[in-house]
């Protein structure tokens, strides 16, 4: 199915324990759904966009990686979710770093795009983790043939540490940007 190709960790099922206990969470801001338009106010705004190429190959390829987790993996982010395709309602734990230092951010997918000019879902935060808000990952075949990927943010520290880290924290969230954005291109 090509769940590792390239560089990069490897997908890994979630527990059964912990994908009911985060099926049943509320996520922690309000505004679920908010990539979808105008980002919500008082919150940190990313919205950054890569071509990647032209034509209906190159889109069925970065269709079929953003949909399987491949952004994330390949950037770097270890990811254990309820599946390894994306689908709505999703769970996952996305990790940054390795072993007992990694940093655990449960998340829920709230929306997917799938058709022959867009493919890609959002995911917004659960309890544990670090940041509040929500993320999209985005591929989309314009008129012209171009292919297009896009990541749109919107966020804010929630737990004490992300809120203690201030501007090391967006640096941080500029730097997975940049992977993730670069993670289509291999």
């Amino acid at each position: 199915m090509g769940l590792n190709r390239g560089m990069g960790r490897r997908w890994h099922p979630l527990d059964d324990e912990t994908a009911v206990r985060l099926r049943a969470a509320s996520f922690t801001y309000p505004e679920v759904s908010g990539t979808g338009g105008d980002l919500p106010v008082g919150y940190h705004h990313i919205c950054e966009r890569v071509r990647l190429g032209t034509g209906v190959a190159c889109f069925e390829q970065a269709r079929e990686d953003v949909l399987t987790w491949q952004v994330q993996l390949r950037a770097g982010v270890g990811v254990s979710s309820s599946g390894p395709r994306v689908v709505d309602g999703e769970v996952a734990v996305v990790t940054i770093g390795i072993g007992r230092l990694g940093l655990r951010a449960p998340v829920r997918v709230v929306d997917v795009f799938d058709d022959e000019c867009r493919a890609g879902f959002s995911y917004g935060t659960l309890p544990g983790h670090p940041e509040c808000g929500e993320e999209r990952f985005l591929v989309e075949r314009h008129g012209d043939g171009t292919v297009t990927f896009t990541v749109t943010a919107f966020s804010r520290p929630h737990a004490l540490l992300a809120r203690a880290g201030g501007p090391i924290g967006r640096m941080a969230q500029a730097f997975i940007t940049r992977r993730y954005l670069g993670a289509l291109g291999r």
